[in-house]
């Protein structure tokens, strides 16, 4: 299933057209940051009978049309590996507002067993069963300390990022080969990750030699991310192959991630645009 080419998430008429039978879920990634289109989701899944899950590891913080980022699915996830908006060291977590959902990832991440210690502790019972096949998925009392710590100060993490962007937004907007992803007007974006489209070819420059050429000035770019199913895995276990998905795949020879953290001062984002503008003007000796 390929991606809206402006922001480059889910799109909702290519993911209805294929549904069949098999089909279990809808899954929504927020990419970037960027809080998929759930309400049009939201009338795909209960058209068709379907769950929708949340991919919203680079999300947290941000909001759709009002509501945060969390309660937009039947069940949100959430990374929190380091380089994620809020950290524990590793892990990750999962919201939800069915009980029933609920009640089956506490059994799953403890073993497939129905009750924990604390629960056993406070029943003054020692009994307990495993009903179902699970994994030892329980994040540690320290690390949980470290999340919630964090957690109190992710609202000014995500206006600091909103802020970076704002000013990486402002001038892009004079550099026409230099091109951000679209962002709708009814979200809170929470830009875990700001990228760019640069127009390689009218610059005279492949996408690695910008990549290069970018790392040369200094400045720590990357790119997010090889499309799912051109990773050797997915081609050999399901045949996929270049061609499935030509707008991600297009997106992803020209997509260039620049710097983007709460800690960034504006004398930072600047250094970025300079060098930015240094690489485009250079090759095209403007």
């Amino acid at each position: 299933m390929d991606v809206e080419p402006d922001t480059l998430l889910i799109d909702p008429t290519q993911a209805e057209a294929r549904i069949t039978p098999r089909t279990k879920a809808i899954i929504a990634v927020d990419y970037a940051g960027q809080p998929c289109n759930y309400d049009a989701l939201r009338a795909i899944a209960d058209r068709h009978g379907l769950r929708l899950v949340a991919d919203a590891c680079h999300a947290l913080g941000g909001s759709y049309k009002g509501r945060p980022v969390g309660s937009l699915a039947d069940m949100s996830t959430f990374s929190l590996h380091p380089v994620k908006p809020i950290t524990t060291g590793e892990g990750g977590m999962v919201t939800t507002d069915d009980p029933n959902l609920a009640r089956r990832m506490r059994t799953f991440r403890n073993h497939g067993i129905t009750s924990d210690h604390r629960q056993r502790e406070q029943q003054g019972s020692w009994v307990y069963e495993m009903v179902d096949l699970g994994y030892n998925y329980r994040l540690t009392d320290f690390q949980c300390a470290l999340g919630l710590s964090q957690l109190r100060k992710l609202p000014g993490w995500v206006l600091r990022r909103r802020e970076i962007a704002r000013l990486y937004d402002e001038a892009f907007a004079t550099m026409p080969l230099v091109q951000p992803l679209s962002v709708r007007p009814d979200v809170v974006h929470a830009y875990h990750l700001y990228m760019v489209r640069v127009k390689s070819q009218e610059i005279g420059l492949s996408r690695a030699q910008v990549f290069a050429s970018l790392r040369a000035e200094g400045i720590g770019v990357n790119v997010h991310y090889i499309p799912v199913h051109l990773h050797p895995f997915y081609r050999k276990r399901f045949g996929t192959a270049p061609g499935l998905c030509p707008v991600a795949e297009t997106a992803y020879w020209q997509l260039i991630t620049l710097p983007m953290f709460p800690a960034m001062s504006d004398a930072d984002a600047e250094s970025v645009v300079v060098g930015v503008r240094n690489v485009v003007s250079k090759e095209r000796k403007v």
